[in-house]
Parts: structure tokens; sequence; C-alpha cells
């Protein structure tokens, strides 16, 4: 690495880990995430300017966010479709402190960043738009990392972050949180853009490498710092927790050449013990929050199963009969082809496979699951648990034929040659 880009990868870590507050910050004066964004940009390049030769500054999250609010401010000024606001910014200027390196209350940083996360997460966008949007606004990720990220062409991730932002501006979303009735909608739609991140990251669907650590490290900050800004909703600690159990286990999810090793295959010592710490932690605490509501949500039911899993030191010591029962009452909760088919898995570990096939049997009709191929992957394992070989072996391969991602493909594959 050269002695001129040294500075510059440290000034776009720096900006990659602020950005999300200033957006936030700028989008609560302009609001507009679009043009905050634009702003956060402008402010980056002021940085990339000026601290090679000044130095970093002692506060560099606090600087950007005084140069993108400055630059706001000087928008708004300029702007005569933004003549309300600039009477509004005008006498917030007025009444302002004087400038400081310190950062502005951090209960209202926080604030914008809720305001930001429920704004890029708004039901009126696609859930591609969505997950794009908030890789890049709260993610920091460019629309290249993005289009590698998810698999599609750099151009296409370009006009659905654009189309997202003009959608959120022709629509009027407003830039707040929402309460009452409206908040528990709008937070379903945060929490399941974090965990479909979280979920290509940590299984690809498609491309030659099962795992993408990068999206799942971006999935769970975003956890962590949303179950930071909501400390009393349980589902949000609920989601924390699943993620920290399950990306405690990424380091044994795959073999020397990135082949997928099956949960019973792993090598438990390569688990992460501090995430599983940290994932018991959260799922204490969706439990407190839950202790009121009187049930535990999807996702602090997930992450009880995920627990089950930590806490047995053998695959075979793990306590299928409580697992079979947690997907028992997910399924209650929210019923789901999905689900039932991972309930039959732990149902055949608890009782054997006859019956768990019998419950995978029950869902072969089902619409859902029309080219899933999971449900003849699974189909396959109790086929040849059970002896039946040849069925068995046409089951991994009609899995293997539905399969996008490469390592899972020849894993079937490998699993049907086995039979």
């Amino acid at each position: 690495m050269s002695s001129d880009e040294q500075p510059r990868q440290a000034i776009e870590t720096v900006f990659r880990m602020e950005s999300p507050r200033v957006i936030a910050g700028v989008a609560r004066i302009v609001r507009d995430v679009g043009i905050a964004e634009e702003l956060a940009q402008d402010a980056l390049v002021a940085a990339l300017e000026q601290w090679p030769e000044q130095g970093v500054p002692d506060n560099p999250g606090a600087w950007l966010m005084t140069a993108a609010k400055h630059r706001a401010i000087d928008l708004v000024r300029r702007r005569e479709r933004y003549a309300r606001k600039l009477a509004e910014v005008g006498r917030d200027l007025e009444s302002a402190p004087p400038h400081t390196d310190e950062p502005a209350d951090p209960d209202d940083i926080d604030d914008d960043l809720l305001r930001l996360v429920f704004t890029a997460c708004h039901p009126v966008l696609s859930a591609e738009a969505r997950v794009a949007l908030t890789l890049r606004l709260l993610g920091g990720l460019t629309t290249a990392e993005i289009a590698r990220a998810m698999l599609a062409p750099e151009p296409t991730v370009a006009q659905r972050i654009v189309r997202a932002k003009r959608t959120l501006a022709t629509k009027g979303v407003a830039f707040e949180v929402p309460y009452g009735p409206d908040r528990e909608d709008r937070l379903g739609s945060v929490l399941e853009v974090i965990y479909l991140i979280f979920n290509e990251g940590y299984a690809a669907t498609a491309g030659d490498d099962w795992l993408r650590p990068a999206l799942c490290e971006d999935a769970l900050r975003l956890a962590r710092v949303l179950a930071g800004l909501m400390p009393k909703e349980s589902e949000v600690h609920g989601l924390a927790a699943l993620l920290e159990l399950q990306a405690s286990r990424s380091a044994a999810r795959t073999g020397p050449a990135g082949e997928p090793v099956l949960l019973a295959d792993q090598s438990r010592g390569r688990w992460n013990r501090m995430l599983i710490r940290r994932g018991y932690a959260a799922l204490a605490q969706a439990q407190a929050a839950a202790a009121g509501a009187g049930a535990l949500g999807p996702y602090a039911l997930q992450a009880a199963i995920a627990a089950c899993h930590a806490h047995a030191h053998t695959y075979e010591e793990t306590d299928w009969q409580q697992i079979a029962a947690l997907y028992g009452l997910l399924a209650a909760r929210t019923p789901s082809p999905v689900v039932e088919l991972n309930r039959a898995v732990a149902v055949s570990r608890a009782e054997g496979p006859e019956a768990g096939l019998a419950l995978v049997d029950a869902l072969g009709a089902e619409p859902a699951l029309e080219g899933y191929h999971l449900l003849p992957s699974v189909r396959g394992d109790l086929l040849a648990r059970l002896g039946r070989s040849a069925e068995a072996r046409a089951e991994f391969e009609r899995a293997a034929s539905l399969a996008r991602n490469a390592r899972e493909r020849e894993m079937l594959l490998a699993r049907a040659a086995d039979c």
C-alpha cells in the first residue's frame, strides 16, 4: 500500500463507521435521505482534502457531522424550494450553541439513527430496495459492494437505490419513528430487512461461496445498534440474540475448501464462545422485555432454539424434545411451510425418522415449497436414516438440481453418491 493510500483508507474507514449518524443527523434537517446522503459524501470529500494535511481531528465523527450540517444549511439557503425550511434552520442556527468538536446530545443522535432505520425500511419499498437502501445508508456500503453482496449487476443496484430514494420523496414518507398501531408493522419490516441481510450472508442463495461473512457482520452490527436504540422491544433483542448465536457457528460451517459442514459434523470447539455469551444475554433481555406481553415473539423463539444448540456440548447431547416443542410454539405463532419443515427435522431427531418423514410428506403438495431445494434435501436425509438408499439418492439429486448455490449443490451431489 502506498503512503497516499493509507490515510485515504483510514478516512474511508472512519466514514463508513460514522456515515449512518451523519446521514441521520442531516436528514433531520433536509427531510430527504437522498440529499442527506449526498451531503454526507460532500463531507467525506472535504475530509479527504483536509485531514491528510491538517491531521485527523480528535472527534472525526463530530467533524463530519458539522461539515455535513453546514452544507445542509447552505443548500437550504440556496434553494427556493427549501425556503420554508430555511426559516426553520435559520432559527435553529441562531439558538444553537457555538461549534465544538464534542458531538451533539447522544440521545438526539440516537433518535436520528432510529428515524433513518425506519425510513430506509419503509414498507412502501420492495424488500430488495429496503435491503439495498439499508446497506447503503446504515451499512455504509458502496453500490459496488452492495451489488456483490446481492449478486446483482451494479447498474441494477444503483437504479434500485435511486428509485427507493425517489419513492420515499414522492410518497412523502416522513422522517420519523412511528408510534401507536403503526409501530409494530414498521418494526416488523425493519427486523425482516436485517434478518434477510444476515441470512444471505449465512447461507447464500446463489453464487460460488456458501458464506458471505461481511453481510453477516453488517446485519449483526445493525441488530446491535437497533437493540441499543430500542431497549424495551423484546423482538429487537430476540433478533439480536438469534444473530449472535447463529454467527457464533460461522467458523465451523465451512471446511478448508469452503465446502458446507452440516451441524452434526461441526467442531463445536470452533464455535465462538463470546458471541454465544452475547446471544444468551440478548435472549435474557428479550425474555425480560416480553414478560409483560406474556409470550415470546418469533425471533425470540428462534433465538431460544439456537440457544438449545449452543448449550449442547455435542450434537448427540442436543435437547431435541425442547427444540421440537419450541418449533411447535413458533408454528402456532407464525405458521409457515418452512417452519413446519424445520419442525419435522426436530421431531425426527426427538421421535425418529418415521415421525419426521410423515410431517415432510404432508408438505409435499405445499405450493410455497415448490422448487425449494431443502424439502427434498430433508426428505433425502430422513430416507437415508431409514435405510431407503435408492429413494434417498433420488431426493438428494433432485435437491441438487434445485440448489442455486454451487457449494451446496456439490454437497448434495456428494450425499447422493454416498447413498
